[in-house]
């Protein structure tokens, strides 16, 4: 066992640093976990290029990173249920398991969630992590490495598949074709719509949305959403005036699911709202998706690996948080630790 292991810190915006720190010890409940695999997610570019997401602020040197996969290598004294080299992949919020939302079966809203990469808790973007053994989730052997971590964003599809109650037939509209509109296209055709039309402003990411099982794509850069009612909307672009447009667009008794993170506020319609009684809510992360996500994947009912289109070492997790801004075919960036 390797007594220190490399380390990408933030340390203020733009400034991220590679330092030696002590590999962690497990405590009675933990696994200590080899780090293959990390995704870059959204909200690492944001800490990077920001400092903060709302009231979520660096104030101290954070290590980002929470769409992880690795390999089990050593566990504390209670911790049973993963052998020493197991595949697994890291549920990266760790909640409190005794309050009332933990009782209720909505760990994510735990008010006392410890999750990778969000100050004050450091994530993943090192060699190893320690991690409560359940929040480990086995991977079989048909997963890669990258797919392992990017059940995470799965996880988030499956969550607003499920909350918008996506089932066979539905209609489903995704404004947004970056990496979770990608999954969440592909989560709604396998919890059965039948129509699924994605929109975007990069061709790109069109074509691949529909290699993905989108019926229909529209680059809204050229032409509205005339013609399509759905009956749920998943918005996973964050852009408040596409958000607006796309819930005009929802029919009588429609499900808007608010995914992407963009504007502390959006413009609601909120005639149409009322007038054809549609349900809006918004999700934060997930909660017992993991055997889902993992099941579609392993099927080929979800295709993680055609999200990856960039690979960096650990060396090089600035070029993996800055490359989208240079390139626009970038989907998904991944680090290999």
């Amino acid at each position: 066992m390797d007594d220190s292991m490399k380390v990408a810190v933030l340390y203020g915006i733009h400034d991220i640093r590679i330092e030696e720190r002590p590999v962690p010890r497990p405590a009675p409940d933990e696994v200590l976990i080899r780090v293959s695999s990390v995704g870059t997610c959204g909200s690492d570019v944001h800490y990077y290029e920001h400092g903060r997401i709302g009231d979520f602020v660096v104030e101290q040197p954070l290590v980002l990173g929470h769409e992880p996969s690795g390999v089990v290598v050593d566990r504390g004294k209670d911790a049973h249920r993963h052998e020493i080299g197991a595949r697994v992949a890291l549920e990266p919020g760790v909640a409190c398991s005794v309050c009332a939302e933990c009782k209720a079966g909505r760990y994510n809203l735990c008010p006392r969630m410890r999750f990778f990469g969000t100050p004050p808790v450091d994530g993943a973007f090192c060699e190893y992590v320690v991690l409560r053994e359940d929040f480990a989730h086995p991977i079989p052997d048909a997963l890669s490495d990258d797919a392992g971590g990017l059940l995470e964003p799965l996880s988030v599809g499956v969550w607003a598949s499920r909350k918008s109650r996506i089932a066979p037939g539905s209609r489903v509209l995704i404004t947004g074709a970056g990496p979770i509109g990608l999954v969440a296209t592909q989560t709604a055709r396998a919890f059965g719509a039948s129509e699924v039309v994605v929109t975007d402003v990069n061709p790109r990411r069109l074509r691949v949305a529909g290699e993905l099982g989108a019926t229909g794509t529209i680059d809204v850069s050229r032409e509205g959403l005339d013609g399509f009612t759905p009956d749920v909307l998943l918005e996973c672009s964050g852009v408040p005036g596409a958000a607006a447009q796309a819930i005009r667009s929802v029919g009588r008794a429609g499900r808007v699911v608010l995914i992407g993170m963009g504007g502390d506020e959006i413009p609601l319609p909120l005639a149409h709202v009322q007038n054809f009684e549609i349900e809006v809510t918004g999700t934060f992360r997930y909660a017992n998706t993991w055997p889902t996500a993992i099941a579609l994947a392993a099927s080929g009912e979800v295709d993680l690996d055609r999200l990856v289109t960039h690979r960096f070492g650990l060396d090089e997790v600035e070029r993996a948080l800055t490359v989208a801004s240079k390139d626009d075919s970038v989907i998904k960036a991944v680090v290999r630790a």
